[in-house]
């Protein structure tokens, strides 16, 4: 099939929709990527990258079209809302131009915002190509979870948008079944709606490294508690603070925290007035290449939403990820994220928002021996490949793409 993906984020940036991509060109599928200049997360453009150049780039049998926008920027909303309506513009104009091909359908990756998806829906609208939607977070509940938007007219006015959306595409995929009555209520028929999580890249594994590593000298001895990913309001730093200040009085125990994000500064403050410096690190970015490497020096890892009704109806993309590289988890998750730590048995899940019950988890499995931790990563593996396992999904999704490109012919 020739497929056309439309991401606002690509390789050289990390999401998930990389690894999709690649493994549908492995498929024999041609793809096609609409895109823009990336520069997420450091808000500005990589290097070579500029408004002007790269418009065309060919990566593993990918053609890449990129769309200009304007960068990010570091934790200026004004600059972000800029950012992501320069894409949906320049998109909206470019797109048909760039992407000139007549497609077999169109794949739409859909993180927030949802506004993102708004050239692929006109896109399949002008050249009548089905559109499948792969919905990662729900709006207009995003804009009122994270305290962004309160005034009512706003969140109806994206209500309708949102409706609009979902009403032109052919099939919205959604990656936790929590999400399925959320997206009905916008009158989707529940036949156009159909569950496809997550899965992590084929790098994640378990692997197994001496104590010399270069890439984790700078993780600390001791029993490591470790989170990776985006430094963010949604994953509830202050609760993984105050976790941290009642479990200090142990040094052994260690929270190192991978990444980046718009309260990576707050973090940092709040680690030095909170007296933290000893037990709590923050490593900043790393390649995604280097995850594995870093797990391997974890005891156990650590994911965090905060306590909202939208955050217990998803799975954090982490969760495969840990799953994938065999590591024992404990969580502070609602809902359906806590729920697949409980059923996998691959570690301990509390509440959201409640420092003291993810502190008393840490210190429990501090005491743990290591054959008990151990067995806890091996069942989240089983179920990783039960559940979620790269090449049973993308099989999953190749159904899914023939039926759709069956039907319309």
């Amino acid at each position: 099939m020739k497929i056309l993906v439309v991401t606002q984020y690509f390789w050289p940036e990390n999401f998930r929709i990389n690894d999709l991509v690649d493994g549908l060109v492995s498929k024999g599928h041609e793809v096609t990527v609409l895109t823009g200049k990336p520069n997420y997360p450091a808000g500005k453009f990589f290097s070579g990258y500029s408004f002007f150049n790269k418009n065309f780039e060919s990566r593993n049998g990918i053609k890449i079209c990129r769309v200009p926008l304007v960068p990010r920027g570091s934790d200026n909303k004004l600059l972000l809302a800029i950012n992501y309506l320069s894409f949906v513009l320049f998109g909206l104009f470019l797109g048909p131009i760039y992407c000139r091909s007549k497609y077999d359908l169109i794949f739409a990756y859909s993180v927030s915002p949802i506004t993102l998806v708004i050239p692929a829906r006109f896109i399949g609208w002008l050249r009548k190509t089905p559109v499948i939607i792969w919905v990662q977070d729900l709006w207009p509940e995003s804009l009122t979870a994270t305290g962004a938007v309160s005034n009512q007219r706003i969140i109806s006015a994206v209500s309708k948008l949102v409706k609009w959306i979902y009403k032109g595409c052919d099939l919205v995929l959604v990656q936790s079944r929590q999400f399925t009555d959320a997206i009905a209520k916008f009158n989707v028929d529940k036949k156009r709606i159909r569950y496809f999580p997550n899965t992590a890249e084929s790098l994640y594994k378990p692997i197994s490294l001496s104590d010399n590593s270069d890439v984790t000298n700078a993780v600390p001895n001791g029993f490591v508690v470790m989170f990776a990913g985006n430094i963010g309001v949604a994953q509830d730093f202050e609760t993984i603070l105050k976790a941290a200040v009642l479990t200090n009085e142990n040094k052994n125990i260690h929270w190192v925290v991978l990444g980046n994000g718009r309260q990576f500064e707050w973090v940092k403050s709040e680690i030095i007035k909170l007296n933290l410096s000893d037990t709590v690190h923050l490593l900043g970015s790393y390649p995604m290449t280097d995850m594995p490497v870093f797990f391997s020096k974890a005891d156990v890892m650590l994911v965090t939403l905060k306590k909202e009704p939208i955050f217990s109806l998803t799975i954090p993309g982490k969760v495969q990820s840990y799953l994938a590289c065999a590591k024992p988890i404990i969580s502070a998750l609602d809902g359906e994220g806590g729920q697949v730590i409980k059923e996998s048995g691959a570690g301990l899940s509390v509440a959201a928002e409640d420092p003291v019950a993810l502190a008393n988890a840490v210190l429990e499995m501090e005491q743990m021996d290591k054959a008990s931790i151990n067995k806890m990563g091996e069942k989240g593996l089983d179920y990783y490949n039960n559940n979620f396992d790269r090449n049973m999904l993308l099989g999953k999704l190749e159904e899914m793409m023939h039926e759709l490109v069956e039907k319309g012919n």
